[in-house]
Parts: C-alpha cells; structure tokens; sequence
C-alpha cells in the first residue's frame, strides 16, 4: 500500500466505496470535483495493482485551521493500518502549512473512527445535532491542537 496524491481519475473509484459505508449519506462525484477544484489536500491509498483502498481529504482554513472533509478505507481493507496512513498524512499537511487546530466531524455512533480520532490526539469539543441527513444522526466534532 501507497499514498499518493488523490487526482480526478480516482472520483469513479469512489463513488462505490462512499455508497457502501455511506449509503444515502455519501458524497457525490461532484462534491469530490469541487473539493478538488478548491485546491483542498487530498491523498488516496493504493494497492500494488493502484487500486484504491482507501482516501482522505484536508481543507485549509488560513491562517490556523483545518478541517478533515473526510476519510473512508474500502471495507475490505478495514483494520490494516490504511485509515491511521490516511490521517497521518492528512496531520503532516496540516503541520507543513503551520495549521495550529485540526477538527473534524464523526458520526457518534462510529465508535472505531472515533478511536481512530482519540489516538491520534483528537478530543471531543462539540455535537452538531441531526448533522448527518437523511439519519438525523448527531456528529461529534473533535479537535486538535498542534
């Protein structure tokens, strides 16, 4: 497994990962084209045969903050160190642009990403109520300060 630099190619490989963990939830392909054409920091995982297995997006906010967009392994893949590659990469970004807070949301009922989050320094700030449409599922909002 590598990380490289997610590019437009890799939109069509997404989009089946994003319905099977996300269903009615996931992201469109023209959300991942408007991340990218926002010049966001998004890095993909892929296999030998560059098949992806996983991806993570960074969106920056000058001159402090940043936000994880996302970041998703595809099932299969699940629990073999791809998603703490993904974040690592993700944290080295944000420390490359001096980025003193990193936040993101999770589901609160996604308690493995949320360790996930914990060991890598993210600490609960926060719950947006109903935040996930059409669940009506709550988010946490974590944090980190670098």
């Amino acid at each position: 497994m590598r990380i490289q630099r997610f590019r437009w190619w890799h939109i069509s490989d997404v989009l089946p990962i994003e319905a099977d963990l996300f269903g009615q939830e996931r992201w469109s392909a023209a959300m991942f084209w408007s991340e990218l054409a926002n010049g966001h920091h998004y890095v993909a995982a892929v296999d030998e045969d560059e098949s992806l297995l996983g991806y993570a997006g960074l969106a920056v906010s000058p001159p402090d903050e940043a936000w994880v967009q996302n970041l998703a392994v595809r099932r299969n893949a699940q629990r073999g160190g791809i998603g703490r590659a993904l974040l690592g990469e993700l944290l080295a970004e944000a420390e490359r642009r001096d980025t003193r807070r990193v936040l993101l949301e999770v589901a609160v009922t996604n308690a493995p990403a949320q360790k996930l989050y914990a060991a890598h320094g993210f600490e609960p700030v926060g719950v947006r109520r109903g935040y996930y449409q059409p669940s009506n599922t709550d988010a946490l909002v974590m944090m980190r300060d670098g």
